[in-house]
């Protein structure tokens, strides 16, 4: 009875919430421009504004001659909606190999006109519900939360920004480009994942997505991608390994900040150590109950030396973090149990101090839209706060 009064006031929450944003726009918010690091064998362009990425994503496709690998978890009827389908469908006329993932769940309220796709473009729609009658199987409740595109082995992008008209501009998210080794990479990441849910019992399974073998490694660039049909969740490991080995530096963008406590412990433990710790939040999120579970945290690493940034005006819907000038990582998981230990995420792992050079500007950029939250402001929030955020602290495990 108890979860179902907190499962009520969250939804409650949720829905006052989308009420009052009815019709707002956010403000407009500093960004840095496109900026391009040599990285081992390949370049990395990190973009920070969604119409610069769209611009360059687009050209891509329109240039494919071979192959192109799209994959998305939003992706909106809108305008640039339809131009990423358009594009996608000009290049399958012209002869490229397309293939398009996207996640069912997460496009429920699209047009379903708009999910309607040429022959010519094939098209995985990750199902809503994908257990079958294995409900039990934890393995296969997983979102596919990734954002990815490849084009003729030559180039991908990858990052937090979905397709959309609002993310092009009233969203502050990190997307990277990268061409070289990583690009390999990044295809069999699209490929496994292909190969693994083509088949369905009451359609026509997709045909598979065969791969040659990599050529070469890059030791610079990793890809780590949670596969949760496998039980493999690599992405929180990467992050723990890097908190744990900081002694300079932990800067770190999250659009959810749910973690687990060995997560908080790491974060804390560094920064009782003399680290500069910081994360960079949104001041409020899209998803107002998980600000509120969010906000059980912020108590103990705040009395650890944590400091904690909120961007305002905007959603910062970013999943990066920079160590040391010298550790960086771009991607698709959010700092939450169901990014870390529960969907199909991908994260770029970079070790190089230009790109951690790079990374360090745009956090920089986005300080200068940040409210500090100090440990006096947080220990005299009133009693109503306090007590939401207790009432609401067991949902936790499903956020």
């Amino acid at each position: 009875m108890l979860l179902g009064l907190q499962l009520a006031v969250a939804i409650a929450l949720s829905l006052v919430d989308s009420y009052r944003r009815r019709g707002k726009k956010p403000k407009p918010f500093p960004v840095s421009p496109p900026e391009t690091v040599p990285v081992g064998a390949g370049l990395i362009t990190t973009y920070t504004f969604g119409r610069d990425l769209y611009d360059d994503m687009l050209a891509a496709i329109d240039g494919a001659k071979k192959q192109i690998l799209f994959e998305t978890y939003i992706w909106k009827g809108d305008e640039i909606g339809w131009k990423f389908k358009s594009a996608l469908a000009a290049a399958a006329a012209r002869g490229v190999d397309v293939h398009c993932i996207y996640d069912g769940f997460a496009n429920v309220v699209v047009s379903p006109a708009f999910k309607r796709f040429p022959a010519s473009l094939k098209v995985m729609r990750y199902p809503i519900w994908n257990a079958g009658l294995r409900f039990w199987d934890l393995r296969r409740y997983g979102r596919n939360h990734r954002k990815m595109l490849v084009v003729d082995e030559e180039v991908a992008f990858l990052g937090g920004y979905n397709i959309g008209s609002a993310y092009a501009t009233e969203w502050r998210d990190t997307h990277v480009r990268i061409t070289g080794p990583g690009v390999w990479d990044m295809k069999r990441a699209f490929a496994d994942f292909w190969n693994l849910n083509r088949r369905r019992r009451l359609t026509r399974s997709e045909r598979p997505l065969l791969l040659e073998t990599a050529s070469d490694w890059d030791p610079q660039i990793r890809i780590h991608r949670n596969i949760p049909r496998q039980w493999n969740f690599p992405i929180r490991s990467m992050y723990l390994e890097a908190i744990n080995r900081s002694s300079r530096n932990v800067w770190l963008t999250t659009a959810y900040f749910l973690p687990d406590q060995d997560f908080v412990d790491a974060l804390a433990d560094a920064a009782r150590r003399g680290v500069d710790v910081r994360i960079l939040l949104p001041l409020k999120s899209n998803h107002i109950v998980a600000d509120w579970i969010s906000r059980g945290y912020y108590g103990q690493l705040l009395a650890a030396g944590v400091r904690i940034l909120r961007f305002k005006d905007a959603m910062v819907h970013a999943k990066t973090a920079t160590i040391d000038g010298s550790w960086a990582t771009v991607g698709t998981a959010n700092i939450d149990r169901l990014s870390l230990q529960g969907n199909y995420e991908i994260n770029l792992e970079v070790i190089d101090p230009d790109f951690a050079a790079v990374m360090e500007k745009v956090f920089r950029t986005d300080e200068t839209n940040c409210l500090e939250l100090t440990l006096d402001e947080w220990q005299a929030r009133d009693l109503n706060r306090k007590f939401t955020e207790s009432f609401l602290a067991p949902l936790r495990p499903l956020l």
